[in-house]
């Protein structure tokens, strides 16, 4: 799960994580107000789930995603352009995103830029501190470039943050003094807010050091991990289902892994690594997987209807493959799912059919005496070879 940066603030905010002054507007006239209460220059920023947004232009042709003033008249004029308008950059796609709120936040004087991150390592199975001397930038385009200027810390899960690794990063990004402390005191902040979140990212890109000497999170970019959001009311929370894929949000409140994809055959699988095998073996027969959906070992007969009324939403779709290998999952139950999902839909594209596993027989012979137009299949490579074949006559 993502949330907004105006979010973010609001978390840094909490956990003491210094940050500019700012604050969420939702129509021009709390824009120019919020301006209006801050001194000096201010910044406006169009609120989307996606980067690059000071380089992106809107549909209504207003350019930029990212404003400087020191007019709060101008704010509330620039803040009018933006809401409730497509905004376009170069992670959005030509589709872009609608804005519909922006924030309004003091400008600062920047002396140096820096990049700070803590991640989740599935390689260490700890968390990660990564730095930089180089923010402001891609850090991948750093780590391509010049990697000795990427500072990776990795720190003990049960042990937690160490001073002595505190002063290493400090030192390694050249921070000395009074400023050595200030950069103390926010890392040791976001690592508490990382932890207590159950975050799998927080990205602060860039870090900047001003004139007077603060050190300040300026952008933040947030990820959650989403199996640990039943014990994060208050996180899941601020989720904005609008900036998502309505069909991963109803994926999710039936219990379904689902990632839209851009291809025309739809996979229905139980397993993430049977799910990755099955779209891998349709690209190998000249196919285009239209998504990855897990629906579990454990999946019922609703869930599985659902599944294919959430891939049937996809246009693109020509074809449904369904690849079933039962453990735990009783195949017969997915068969009556399938049969029931069929008859519900109004099923009208190719729909072929690998079953193995428990009581697998059964299955097949719920499914033989279902009248449902499909395609059966003996193993995975049958299967993805039929669908491919399926969608091309």
């Amino acid at each position: 799960m993502n949330i907004h940066e105006y979010q973010a603030k609001e978390l840094f905010d909490q956990f003491n994580v210094p940050s500019p002054q700012g604050r969420v507007a939702e129509t021009a006239e709390q824009a120019q107000k919020i301006a209006e209460e801050l001194t000096g220059q201010v910044v406006i920023k169009a609120q989307i789930h996606a980067g690059g947004r000071g380089k992106g232009n809107f549909k209504n042709g207003f350019e930029g995603g990212v404003h400087l003033s020191e007019s709060a008249e101008k704010i509330g004029a620039i803040a009018k352009q933006m809401i409730g308008q497509v905004l376009v950059t170069h992670q959005t796609g030509d589709s872009g995103k609608v804005v519909n709120k922006v924030m309004v936040a003091q400008a600062v004087d920047i002396s140096k830029e820096y990049y700070l991150a803590i991640l989740m390592d599935r390689e260490s199975r700890a968390p990660v501190i990564v730095a930089s001397t180089e923010g402001g930038v891609n850090i991948e385009e750093v780590a391509g470039k010049t990697p000795e200027k990427i500072i990776r810390e990795t720190i003990h899960p049960l042990a937690g943050l160490q001073p002595y690794e505190i002063r290493k990063i400090s030192s390694n990004l050249g921070f000395a003094g009074n400023t050595a402390k200030q950069f103390g005191k926010l890392l040791k902040a976001l690592y508490k807010l990382f932890i207590s979140c159950d975050c799998s990212l927080v990205e602060i890109n860039p870090l900047v050091t001003t004139p007077d000497g603060q050190v300040l999170a300026l952008d933040a970019k947030f990820g959650f991990d989403d199996n640990a959001l039943y014990r994060q009311p208050e996180i899941e929370a601020l989720r904005d289902p609008s900036e998502e894929d309505p069909r991963e949000v109803a994926a999710s409140e039936f219990g379904l892994n689902y990632i839209g994809l851009e291809g025309n055959i739809a996979c229905l699988v139980n397993g993430a690594g049977l799910a990755m095998a099955t779209m891998d073996i349709i690209k190998h027969f000249g196919g285009e997987p239209a998504n990855f959906l897990d629906v579990g070992g454990g999946a019922t007969e609703e869930q599985v209807t659902n599944a294919f009324k959430i891939i049937l939403g996809d246009p693109n779709v020509k074809g449904i493959l369904v690849n079933i290998f039962g453990g735990i999952m009783d195949c017969d139950v997915i068969a009556n799912g399938i049969v029931g999902a069929c008859k519900q839909v109004d099923l009208n594209i190719p729909l072929v059919v690998r079953l193995e596993g428990n009581n697998v027989e059964a299955g097949k012979q719920t499914l033989a005496n279902s009248g449902v137009n499909l395609i059966a299949a003996d193993d995975l490579s049958d299967a993805a070879e039929k669908a491919v074949q399926a969608i091309s006559a």
